[in-house]
């Protein structure tokens, strides 16, 4: 007989417990000076199940910048504005270098690899830009997240975009490689503004888990794009939604998931759940470690991989 799976609950506070013990927390972002003082030894997990109360353990409610997670929901918009013409500008392959790395940009004229790193994630951006303002675009970013969140709250940090303003030296330069090789329509400063404030969305990890459940799919799911677009966003998060560690990640969680400098992780259980994860020290890749590990210890003991033979739906 098949040994019963603890409730979800228990498995949640005692993966927080295991975190909260840890010494080893990661080094936090200090390159971006507003994140560079936030307290590396902070804890939270949450999962939002359709027709199920969210279950959340340790800082659930301790807002945090969700950096590059912002990419999943400007790629829904964008895949909503432009469609398959998208990919006229953005590729769909892993990159196996830095989110930030300039290397394959220039040796491949300006086409970013996939809309997770810095440079398609920019050129995404953009591409959602064209024909609106940058307060318009935000505000239709906005209202999405808000939407798959349920919560009116949900806003942007602008101390931490001014933050990134300041600093973002690096991507400054991919947005005017990418404008040299005309994939990028707007002024770079433009296309850059709106792309700082994006990463500035500040959430806690329980609105987090919250909103991407329209990334499970079903019919008790938010329903702001088409099944197919879920399928597509979601194997992107797979292959390349942590950058040079999606293949580690991958390997350890085997789900979907979209990670951020922030120390947010968003993972998706399609047809089951979503998670979130935050813990703001980040590992050698740039992704949560803390996290990373407590998402391993949850796939562990629920079953939930996309790899596995089935997926239980947990208790």
């Amino acid at each position: 007989m098949a040994k019963a799976q603890p409730p979800l609950q228990l498995v949640l506070d005692e993966i927080t417990e295991c975190a909260r013990a840890s010494e080893a927390f990661g080094k936090v972002a200090d390159y971006i000076p507003e994140l560079a003082g936030v307290n590396p030894g902070q804890f939270a997990i949450a999962i939002a199940r359709p027709g199920h109360p969210t279950l959340v353990a340790g800082d659930s409610d301790v807002p945090f910048s969700i950096q590059s997670v912002s990419k999943v929901f400007m790629l829904a918009l964008a895949l909503g504005k432009l469609g398959d013409q998208l990919w006229s500008r953005v590729g769909r392959e892993p990159s196996g270098q830095s989110f930030d790395s300039m290397l394959l940009l220039e040796l491949e004229k300006g086409y970013p690899r996939n809309p997770f790193i810095n440079a398609g994630a920019i050129v995404t951006t953009d591409a959602v830009l064209q024909g609106s303002s940058p307060r318009e675009t935000l505000g239709s970013l906005l209202r999405f997240i808000r939407a798959a969140a349920g919560d009116e709250t949900i806003h942007i940090n602008d101390r931490v975009a001014q933050s990134e303003i300041a600093t973002g030296h690096r991507n400054f330069a991919l947005a005017h490689y990418l404008r040299s090789h005309d994939n990028l329509k707007n002024p770079p400063e433009l296309t850059l503004g709106t792309y700082f404030h994006q990463c500035a969305v500040e959430m806690t990890c329980t609105q987090l888990a919250n909103a991407g459940l329209f990334l499970v799919g079903g019919s008790r799911t938010p329903r702001l794009v088409s099944e197919a677009r879920i399928r597509r966003i979601n194997a992107l998060m797979m292959t390349c939604g942590h950058y040079d560690g999606s293949g580690d990640y991958a390997f350890r969680v085997g789900l979907p998931g979209k990670s951020g400098v922030g120390g947010g992780i968003l993972s998706i259980v399609p047809g089951v759940a979503s998670i979130a994860v935050w813990s703001p020290g980040l590992n050698h890749y740039g992704n949560s470690k803390l996290g990373t590990e407590a998402m391993e210890q949850l796939t562990t003991r629920t079953g939930w991989s996309v790899f596995g033979p089935h997926m239980t739906k947990g208790g």
